[in-house]
Parts: structure tokens; sequence; C-alpha cells
């Protein structure tokens, strides 16, 4: 019997000391987000990151712990061939999220979660373009090499003898109250709360909050809650929900207190979707001047100087902008074609009011469920990488922005329409992994805002010089702030956006200090333009 619970104690021991160990690595590695802390904070960290570990380990001791009872009984080889597989499995796994999480999260600015997954599986081509194929050999290097080193040191548990005992009830039921015992560990507590992420969280400084996270439980923990939506957030019954939040809704207006922004009634409509884009590049709000003309066209048309996005992503923010809808917190509602069939939109009803719709991307418009979400939204004609030759398809993330620009434009001189228009382009080079056919700074994401900056001053300024220009409204709002400028951990700053309105039928200049956010422009265009704007 001792030998048994020797190896269970080893075991799970290993476990926790290999999750505890890679808080130190994650905090080296991002050396420059962690250079103002000390040893005690580093302490700190895995002190409070201690519980999801010993959780963890909980859950992968168990099935050892099965294996430990069965060879009570037996001395069958196959079992130790069982354990050794066993452990083959979970360092893959160990390995792999670690690795993932240490990758994204220079990026994306959070631990692991189910969010790369849904991605993946959306557009795995879109999903890997992120990073270059080198960046991507480096990361299965390093998670084979770091899955053999932990495969070999949960191994070494086996070399402690095992056998066959002459009590086997009596070492049964020890290594099934063992196992059970796990159950501790892995609840967290006693009470009626469970273990949660919430445990990890102890720092006024989020990046001590983020290093306490284990990647792996908030993976597991994210994946088991995706749909978990009736019973999430729920803290009071529907109908006094519905009640307080009547009471803090505003009532539309009526259209004649509302200020008219346009000159028109019944204005072209071209919308751009600036990737990554924030204030901190725009010397209007004191930030650097990599984006100089999104500044000027902000002087010159009308600027919301309070402006914010709703979310991180960009599928959170398409449909917070184009359907007023507000990002949830652990998924996107683009996931749910049920759903989704079902918002209202900007797009619909500028379309049933006699509006010609399009929407550019130079991406795949599959990519986290998009076409069907923007098909939803009315969208019969959705310009993607398809409709590009592979010459021109250069980029991680398909075309680069200047030739979607090139494409909007020359459809524009050539349309034949009669209709007023609505025009939804997005763009996608100011994406990591920044790489762009362009160079004015050494820091490739500066670099890569100031090429997306240039393309859309060219676009304008040839819009400019049209003949449409006079009879239309061009709306510049960025999908979400991305990882520019670095080391930014307010959470106010780091959804700080512009939202600039300017074109030959707008009245400007003018700056608009209202707090808003992006699920506020459907219903401000449609009120400008005279349409209901009230589901």
């Amino acid at each position: 019997m001792k030998e048994r619970v020797i190896r269970f104690l080893l075991t799970y021991a290993l476990f926790v000391a290999i999750f505890v160990l890679q808080r130190p690595i994650f905090i080296a590695y991002y050396h420059d987000l962690y250079a103002g802390i000390g040893f005690i904070d580093v302490l700190s960290v895995v002190w409070h990151g201690l519980p999801l570990d010993c959780s963890l380990a909980g859950y992968l001791t168990a099935i050892p712990g099965l294996l430990s009872i069965v060879s009570v009984w037996t001395a069958a080889h196959s079992l130790r061939i069982a354990r050794i597989i066993y452990f083959a499995i979970a360092a893959l796994i160990m390995s792999a999220t670690f690795i993932v999480d240490l990758a994204l999260y220079g990026f994306w600015g959070f631990r692991l979660d189910a969010t790369p997954v849904f991605y993946f599986f959306t557009s795995p081509a879109d999903a890997m373009a992120s990073v270059g194929a080198g960046f991507i050999m480096l990361g299965i290097f390093f998670t084979i090499l770091y899955a053999a080193v932990i495969w070999f040191l949960l191994t070494l548990v086996e070399r402690v003898p095992l056998r066959m005992p002459r009590k086997r009830i009596k070492t049964t039921a020890a290594m099934t109250l063992l196992t059970a015992a796990l159950f501790i560990p892995i609840r967290g507590s006693f009470t009626t709360s469970t273990m949660n992420l919430s445990v990890a969280y102890f720092s006024a400084n989020q990046r001590l909050n983020h290093a306490a996270i284990n990647p792996l439980f908030s993976f597991m923990y994210s994946a088991l809650h995706q749909t978990d939506f009736d019973k999430q957030y729920r803290y009071m019954p529907p109908e006094k929900a519905d009640r307080l939040f009547a009471e803090l809704i505003e009532r539309p207006a009526a259209n004649d207190t509302v200020p008219q922004l346009f000159t028109t009634e019944r204005p072209n409509v071209i919308m751009i979707i600036l990737e990554s884009f924030s204030v901190h590049l725009m010397p209007s709000f004191g930030g650097e001047n990599i984006a100089p003309n999104l500044d000027r066209f902000g002087k010159e048309g009308i600027l919301f100087t309070n402006f914010y996005s709703n979310s991180f992503r960009t599928d959170r923010a398409l449909t917070s902008i184009i359907s007023g809808y507000p990002a949830q917190p652990s998924t996107s509602i683009m996931k749910f074609t049920e759903k989704i069939e079902r918002l209202p939109s900007l797009s619909k009803t500028m379309k049933n009011a006699g509006y010609d719709i399009a929407y550019y991307y130079g991406g795949d418009a599959n990519f986290t469920n998009m076409r069907a979400y923007l098909v939803s939204a009315g969208f019969e004609r959705i310009v993607c990488d398809k409709d590009f030759p592979l010459s021109e398809r250069t980029g991680k993330w398909g075309a680069h922005d200047h030739l979607v620009f090139e494409k909007l434009l020359a459809d524009l001189r050539t349309a034949k329409t009669k209709r007023p228009i609505l025009r939804i382009l997005q763009t996608s080079s100011s994406h990591e992994p920044f790489d762009v056919p362009f160079h004015k700074f050494n820091d490739k994401a500066a670099n890569a805002f100031a090429y997306a900056d240039q393309c859309l001053g060219s676009f304008v300024e040839e819009l400019r010089r049209s003949p449409m220009w006079k009879n239309t409204v061009v709306v510049l709002v960025p999908d979400h702030q991305g990882c520019y400028p670095p080391n930014l951990d307010n959470p106010v700053e780091r959804h700080h956006i512009p939202l600039v309105i300017t074109g030959g039928a707008v009245k400007g200049p003018m700056r608009i200090d209202t707090y808003a956010s992006q699920i506020d422009i459907a219903a401000t265009l449609l009120c400008q333009l005279g349409l209901p704007h009230d589901d």
C-alpha cells in the first residue's frame, strides 16, 4: 500500500509543481511587461495561482488514482502502458496550452480561453495568419520539447516499484479514499462557491492577476461555460431586470430635437472599419503622429472625442457597429447563426429604404462565421479574398488594404445604380503580424498603422475629387483597440477609440464630447437619415 500512496502523492505533486513553474517562465518571457515587479510580487502570483494549480492537478491525478486501485487486483503490464500513454496525453495538453497562451498573450492581453479554438475551426488559414510560418514551427518545436520534459518528469513516478499487496481490501479502501479526496482541491472549498478564475485576482495591477491564472484552467473554464447563457449573469428575476432596464434606457427623442449633421436627406454612406486603431495614434488626443490622415479628417469633419469600443475582437465589434448589439463578456453572438438571423441591422434597414449595399473585406469572409452574419444583415454582395487574384493575396490576412480600397474605388466609378449606396469596408493590414508593403517606422505595429492610415488617406482624397463626394458621408470607426501602444493596462484607455464622420454631405467641423460607443452608431446614422431606429 505504501508504494501506491507514494506514487499517488508524487503524481499529484508533480502536476502542481509543473504548473507552478510555468508562472516564472511566463513572467520572464514577458519581462518587458513585468519590468517593475519584485520578488515578493512573483511569490504573490505563485501563491494566488496555487488553488487553480491544485484544482487542475486533482483532475489530472484522478485517472492515475483509478489505475492504482485497479493495480491492487491485477499486475497486468497493460496498466503500466496505460499510465505511460495517459502521461503522454496529459503532457501534450499541458504543453500545448502553455505554449499557445505564451504566444497569444502579447497580442490579446488576456490568458488563453476557448476563443482561439472557435477562430481556428471557422477558418484555420485566417486563425494562423496572425503569425508567420517560422513562428508556428518554433511553437510546434517548443510544444513537443516541453511535452517531452513534462512526460519525462511524470514517468519518473513509474520508478517507484509496485508489489501486489497482501491486504487488498484495505489497500483498495485507502486508494479509493485518496482518489475521492481529490474532490477537495478540484472544487476548491466546502462552501457554495466552486473553483473559478476569480481566486487568482488579488492585485490592482491586472498584469499580476493575469500571471496568476493557470492557462489550462482558463481554457477549460471558458470552454465549459460557453453556452450556459441561461444560468450566467442571472442575478435577479427577469421581471425585475426588465423593469430596472426600462428605467435606465433613454427614450428616442423626436427627430426635430436632434441636430442634423448631414446636408442632404439620402446621402451615400461609406463606412470604414479600421482594424485595431485607437486614439493613441492621433495627435488630437495627445497620441503619437502615426495616423495623421485620420487625425486630419477628424478636424475637418465631426469628431466624437469620448467614444469607446464594445469589445476586443473584430467579430464582436461588427455586431456592435452594424446591429447595435452589445458585445458579450465570454463569447460572440456571431457564433450562433440562429441568433444572428434575428438581429436588426443598419444595413438591413437602409436596404429596405432603397439603399444599394455591399461589404468589402480583403480576407476570408467565413472567418468567425462572418459571412453568415453579413448575409443575415442584408448584404447580398460581399467582396472578399476570393474576389482578388492570387497574386494580390500576399498578406497574411489576404489582400492588403490598398488593394481593397482600390477595388472599392473602381467599383464606385463604374457603379450604374441610381440608388443611394451603403458601402462598408473592413481593413485588416494593421492586424498582427503587421507585415505590410510600406516602411515609415521601425516598430512593426506602428508601421502597419501608418500604412493603413496612408491607404485611408489616399482613398478619401480620391473620393473627394469625384462627383459623388458632395453627396457622400464617410464614417471612420475602429473595431477595437489593438496591441499598440504596448503596456496599456488601463481598461478605459484600452477601449478608447475615435469616431470620425466626414464627407461632402457632412456639416462641420464639429467636436462632440458626449460619451458613446459602437452600439450607438447604427441608431445615430439611421436617425440622421430619417429612418426607423427603434428596433
